[in-house]
């Protein structure tokens, strides 16, 4: 049109219409006409989140307005790096709406990042609160958009832990933890781990503690999330251990205690919910001694099955490769020299008494683990050995953690003899004496060379002590030493004789005893020589109970099939006695006649997988029949080398509650009640009523002519009560 008015008003074209000759004429010439932008045409401003959403949808064509702000931006940063403390929320909001538009401009903002890195390094402890804060997520929201190098970033962020802001802090904490996590999502960026882990093992002797803490915290939490669970991050976080700073050196003894903790808890997450319920339940050998003399029944034969699958559950956890927690302890390059400095600071802290208690852990943990020779350790903890004694139970709890066999005898009997003098005695409590015997009885579980006979024979006489606790912990120190040493008992003390007929002798100090053959060989002869007789049931029941936990139903229970002749030998018959035929898997030959047996089968052949599962099997049935008449082995399969507090207080009665505690125990329940009355209403005032509710309120106009009521007038008196008490009975269960 513009063209072709030009071509008219040069006389070009002729055209008689005077309306279009004015139209023409009124128009300007093109070159005054000046390409108007979107944003211009539109007559309303445009905050910038606005522009930010319309840049987003298309860069192309608000490309001028993008460079519009970008100089603007940068006139900005010139005036405010004049007067850095200054408040400026302008600046900010120009830096976060480049930000937010980045990817769709790279080059054009290729320097942007630096900017804001330099800016933050040379100001960063004089600029606004608010202003930082922007700044530093600015450059998160870069780093998420792989528009910063990780490494770059990251230093300067454990740099800013310095500054006394905690909701900085806390920022910064949460995405450098994400960030690593993301680089090591796929695969292990061994590169950017190594720098990065250089660069925290400098900060954790930063001058600021608080940057030295937070790395620490860095580093603990990338190891609880399995992203650095290497023996380069756990030697780090042991040379926090060594800190002046009583708040980092606490830190990092809890880690160590903590992720030990987590390992006997039930290692990994995946785990943890797998045992619930089963806390109170029977044990697969109380209920085969119930069901000795009891009605065979299919309840009671389901409830045997349930309780051998726990058992199969639990021979299996064991096998299992050890979770990422266990390794903390153990990965540990110099655990003497670590529990040798770590002495040092408890000898000469003055910390408080629960950091103390931390060190005196963690140092127990350390000699009972990897079997340290720290022997003053011992006389230490004797003089915090009496029954006043503030956590003297944790105390003694550590001293039991600290036992090993290769702790000489001569340096564990002073100990032990202080706690026999201080605990039990007749002037102790019985609660003293409880905790005392069963101290004793772990310290010789792990030590049994420290016992002399003359003490243990004292020591035995609490068995007829009037108080049940006390009688229950002596006889639990008889049946150890029945174990480990029967020499030392009285001859009445002793017991039946085991299998083989001969009393277990004690390892001198530092004797071993390396295994001949493979430990259960023997039952895998027997069984196949007798494989005819017992059957298939074996296999299948094993093949059962060991299933992959994808196979396990809700509750965690396995299905597993017994056959008629194997339930009555599980739950033995009413007639079954010591020497009854019915126990197919125990051997019965002698002992000499066993071991020339389980070393001809070690040594002549290769076993397999499937061999070593069905000698975990006869193994595990073996100890689980019932001891008649035979003594019966300690049950001390599950100890390892962390002790707790429980294990010590077991046999301590509770106490029963007195008037007043039981009367505020009622008043607590009553809160929020009238008096002698129930709480009415809805407890949320916001819910909605019930059908019931909306039935028993609607219009009896509405309702007589349901056909329930005309049915309820033919009824009868008898069929009306019956309807009414079912009723009744609905409305209880609801």
């Amino acid at each position: 049109l513009h063209k072709l008015g030009g071509n008219l008003r040069r006389g070009a074209i002729a055209h008689t219409c005077p309306c279009f000759h004015r139209a023409c004429a009124a128009m300007p010439p093109p070159s005054s006409q000046p390409a108007e932008s979107k944003v211009a045409r539109s007559k309303v401003p445009l905050t910038l989140p606005q522009l930010q959403n319309l840049v987003k949808r298309d860069p192309a064509s608000y490309r001028d307005e993008f460079l519009q702000q970008h100089r603007h931006y940068l006139a900005s940063l010139d005036v405010f790096k004049l007067n850095p403390s200054q408040e400026s929320k302008q600046f900010g909001e120009q830096v976060a709406f480049l930000a937010a538009v980045a990817p769709c401009f790279p080059k054009d903002l290729k320097d942007f990042p630096q900017e804001i890195i330099g800016l933050l390094k040379e100001h960063g402890g004089i600029l606004d609160h608010d202003l930082r804060q922007v700044l530093c997520r600015s450059l998160i929201l870069l780093r998420n958009r792989d528009l910063i190098a990780t490494n770059s970033l990251l230093e300067l962020f454990f740099q800013l832990f310095r500054l006394p802001d905690k909701q900085l802090r806390e920022t910064l904490f949460t995405h450098i933890v994400n960030d690593i996590k993301r680089v090591n999502a796929k695969h292990k960026n061994n590169s950017v781990n190594k720098t990065l882990q250089n660069f925290m093992f400098t900060m954790l002797t930063d001058k600021s503690p608080i940057a030295a803490k937070k790395s620490l915290d860095v580093m603990i939490e990338l190891y609880r999330k399995r992203v650095w669970d290497d023996e380069r991050t756990v030697n780090v976080i042991v040379s926090a251990c060594y800190s002046p700073v009583s708040k980092i050196m606490a830190t990092a003894v809890r880690f160590f205690l903590d992720s030990d903790e987590q390992k006997h808890k039930g290692g990994a997450e995946d785990d943890s919910d797998a045992d619930d319920g089963e806390g109170n339940e029977p044990s697969y050998r109380e209920l085969l001694v119930r069901n000795v003399h009891a009605k065979k029944t299919k309840k009671r034969q389901r409830q045997l099955d349930k309780a051998l699958a726990r058992e199969h559950k639990k021979e299996k956890q064991k096998s299992k490769a050890p979770s990422f927690q266990s390794s903390a302890l153990l990965m540990v390059n110099d655990p003497q020299g670590m529990a040798e400095k770590l002495f040092d600071r408890l000898r000469a802290s003055n910390d408080k008494f629960e950091v103390r208690l931390m060190l005196m852990n963690l140092i127990s943990r350390l000699i009972g683990v990897h079997q340290l020779m720290v022997l003053n350790f011992y006389p230490f903890l004797q003089r915090y050995i009496q029954p006043k004694q503030q956590e003297v139970t944790l105390v003694l709890t550590y001293l039991g953690q600290a036992c090993h066999p290769l702790v000489a005898p001569e340096t564990l009997e002073p100990v032990l003899m202080a706690v026999a003098n201080n605990f039990v005695t007749d002037r102790a409590t019985s609660d003293a004496i409880c905790v005392g015997l069963n101290t004793i009885r772990e310290m010789c579980r792990r030590c049994p060379l420290a016992m002399t006979d003359t003490l243990l024979q004292d020591l035995v006489q609490y068995k007829s002590y009037r108080d049940k606790g006390v009688a229950a912990a002596a006889r639990s120190l008889i049946q150890l030493f029945r174990e480990i040493n029967p020499g030392l008992l009285h001859r009445r003390d002793r017991g039946k004789p085991g299998e083989e007929g001969e009393e277990q002798k004690p390892l001198e100090y530092g004797e071993l005893r390396p295994n001949e053959f493979v430990p259960g060989a023997e039952l895998l002869s027997l069984y196949e020589e007798r494989k005819d007789e017992i059957g298939s049931d074996l296999e299948e029941e094993w093949m059962t109970a060991s299933e992959d936990e994808d196979d396990l139903s809700e509750d965690g229970w396995v299905d597993v099939s017994h056959s008629e002749d194997e339930a009555g030998e599980t739950a033995g018959g009413a007639d079954a006695g010591p020497d009854a035929d019915t126990d197919a898997i125990k051997d019965r030959v002698d002992k000499e006649e066993r071991q020339k047996r389980a070393k001809l089968l070690s040594s002549t052949r290769t076993l397999t997988d499937e061999d070593f599962a069905t000698i975990r099997l006869l193994r595990m049935k073996k100890k689980l029949q019932p001891a008649t008449g035979s003594k019966r082995p300690a049950e001390d399969d599950d100890k390892d080398e962390l002790l707790k507090p429980e294990d010590l207080t077991m046999h301590i009665k509770k106490k029963h509650q007195s008037k007043e505690e039981r009367l505020k125990q009622v008043m607590e329940g009553r809160e929020g009640r009238g008096k002698f009355s129930q709480p009415k209403g809805k407890q949320n005032e916001f819910a909605s009523s019930t059908n019931r509710d909306k039935e028993r309120r609607k219009n009896p106009l509405m309702v007589r002519n349901k056909r329930e009521l005309r049915e309820r007038k033919k009824m009868g008196l008898h069929e009306k009560q019956r309807i009414k008490g079912k009723k009744k009975q609905q409305g209880k269960r609801r």
